[in-house]
């Protein structure tokens, strides 16, 4: 599918909510950019960043999961694959992905995050950028995270592992250097598929291309 951005956020905020005009812009400028938009294919804000990717021309891919409410693949969707359970899932969000932006969400959009801040912090991945969009949703969690610093939890270096910030323009920024730039995302050289994965070679449906699957993790 190409190179990804992962987009977390609520499945509970509707289309005429702030925050679902919010992700669907992110969704359009993500699009632009070349880079596919993947979220967990719910409805909510999962939903408005892919409708964003297709208003932009993108693709839209989503990793669909069973669960007993909330959970259909949204109409936005390019392809999706549904899984049984969060752990397959995670590995499938995180797996095609060079940068993960975190929209306002609950309890599921904090475990992925958090999931991603941990697999970087402890060098599992590669260092991807992480956005947190909505500065005032964000902001008690990085005091929170600030608290552990003091307490010597983690360090001041894990608290930049992330950025929080209102500015579209300033996230787009940080991503194209930190994502784009650092893994050479332009370079035309193509993935090589994983069979375990389900995967065949095919052409690729983004305007940017892997570098080197196994060079950049």
């Amino acid at each position: 599918v190409g190179p990804c951005v992962t987009v977390f956020g609520s499945a509970r905020f509707g289309e005429h909510h702030p925050y679902y005009r919010l992700g669907r812009t992110v969704g359009q400028r993500l699009g632009a950019m070349g880079f596919t938009v993947m979220t967990g294919g719910g409805p909510g804000l999962m939903e408005a960043a892919n409708r964003g990717a297709k208003d932009a021309g993108g693709t839209s891919v989503g990793c669909n999961i069973h669960l007993p409410r909330e959970q259909q693949p949204n109409r936005f969707l390019d392809r999706w694959v549904t899984c049984e359970h969060f752990f397959v899932r995670k590995v499938v969000l995180f797996k095609y992905s060079y940068a993960f932006v975190a929209l306002p969400g609950g309890i599921g959009t904090v475990d992925e995050l958090f999931e991603a801040l941990t697999l970087i912090q402890n060098r599992k991945v590669a260092r991807f950028p992480v956005v947190m969009i909505g500065e005032s949703y964000w902001r008690p969690l990085r005091r929170f995270l600030g608290q552990m610093q003091e307490a010597g939890a983690i360090t001041a270096a894990d608290l930049e592992l992330f950025l929080i910030t209102d500015d579209l323009d300033l996230a787009m920024d940080h991503l194209e250097r930190h994502a784009i730039d650092r893994f050479r995302l332009r370079q035309q050289r193509r993935p090589r598929p994983v069979a375990w994965l389900g995967e065949r070679a095919r052409k690729p449906v983004s305007t940017l291309t892997h570098p080197s699957l196994n060079g950049a993790r």
